[in-house]
């Protein structure tokens, strides 16, 4: 049986082990500190399910993606998206086009005028008609990625290695990869998949993909991103809402914002929003500092409240994350020689993740394909 090394234990590569020990493979994830940890995209309680792309791929990608969900909250007995319903308006997020590729793809919605949406969710401020799809949600990052590599794990077939960090990937003569760590330990498999996000960049001198495939990819940006948590002006004594709140894209002239139920991080007493693509960039997720800058606190503050009125504008928590992006913000999933890398997945990849994991398991054990746009040296833009 071929054994698989899963470099990285977030989302994607825990989508990776669970979908390749399901098909009866043998995987060792490979993960530098823990998985789901905070010092990586995967870690925390919320980051945002929804179909609305204006691009159709994407949008059939999400749908495919859902019955994958479905199916692992079946087959785990456990509740991964909380369904929260996501509104989506502003002068640049161009709704009749979301709502023509939903029609296409069968996705159920609705478009409100500004007045129609404020009557129904009047702690927003619109000044665009708003797009409603009510299958949208919440993820657990944190949950999910437990849950997957539990279910690996269980198969007999998977082992994670915890606090090993990988310095060099390198060709056997009789064949497959030994990967070494940093401390000297090696593991020896068949195939490799790097799922590293934003460790990315550190690593991909050292990861053994040829040099003609180095050159093709994309350049990968990470950027260090600042989410506020504001509280809820309508909460109980336990500081949640009254009703659930939606997540939220609001993409405009003067900036391109996204917001959602804040869930465990920090306490279900607020909602998370931050700028899209606001943070500062950073040479890999070696380089980042966990630090909020006055300048973005105070510009999401003013935020709250022109856009926000249901929100007590004054942060009771803040937390920042890492966003690699590719410049097109397509993914990055391919395969060269038994080498798959699965990345960057440029801040909306959490969606996704189950799928991922069937695409890397596709592209490792040649049972699959990918979309042509994700394949290196493609060229398209989103």
């Amino acid at each position: 049986m071929t054994h698989h090394i899963v470099i990285g234990a977030g989302l994607a590569g825990a989508a990776a082990a669970c979908s390749l020990t399901a098909r009866g493979e043998d995987v060792t994830v490979l993960e530098r500190h823990t998985p789901a940890n905070d010092r990586g995209s995967s870690h925390g309680s919320a980051r945002i399910f929804r179909y609305a792309y204006p691009d159709r791929l994407y949008t059939e990608l999400v749908v495919r993606a859902r019955e994958l969900w479905d199916d692992l909250e079946t087959k785990s007995g456990t509740e991964l998206i909380t369904r929260t319903g996501a509104l989506d308006f502003g002068d640049a997020r161009h709704t009749d086009l979301l709502a023509e590729i939903f029609d296409d793809v069968g996705v159920e919605y609705e478009v409100l005028d500004p007045e129609s949406a404020a009557e129904r969710w009047p702690q927003f401020a619109f000044d665009t008609d708003v797009l409603w799809h009510p299958d949208a949600g919440v993820i657990d990052a944190e949950t999910t990625v437990t849950t997957m590599l539990e279910r690996a794990v269980d198969t007999g077939r998977a082992r994670i290695l915890n606090d090993w960090t990988v310095t060099e990937v390198a060709r056997r003569s009789a064949g497959g990869f030994s990967v070494t760590s940093v401390k000297g330990d090696i593991v020896e498999g068949d195939r490799v998949i790097v799922a590293a996000g934003g460790w990315l960049p550190d690593l991909l001198g050292d990861l053994g993909f040829p040099p003609a495939f180095l050159e093709a990819l994309p350049t990968f940006e990470v950027r260090q991103e600042q989410a506020f948590h504001m509280p809820y002006r309508d909460a109980g004594a336990d500081g949640r809402p009254s009703t659930l709140w939606p997540t939220f894209i609001h993409k405009s002239g003067e900036m391109f914002t996204y917001g959602l139920p804040g869930g465990r991080d920090a306490g279900f007493a607020g909602q998370k929003f931050a700028q899209f693509n606001g943070g500062k960039v950073i040479g890999s997720a070696l380089d980042q500092d966990g630090q909020i800058t006055e300048e973005m606190r105070a510009r999401m503050i003013d935020y709250a409240k022109r856009n926000l009125p249901g929100l007590i504008p004054e942060p009771y928590a803040e937390t920042t994350c890492l966003f690699t992006n590719t410049p097109n913000e397509d993914f990055v999933i391919d395969e060269v020689d038994g080498l798959v890398i699965v990345s960057a997945c440029s801040g909306h990849g959490a969606k996704f993740a189950p799928l991922l994991g069937e695409f890397a398991a596709d592209l490792a054990t040649g049972a699959g394909d990918v979309p042509d746009r994700f394949r290196v040296g493609s060229a398209s833009t989103m």
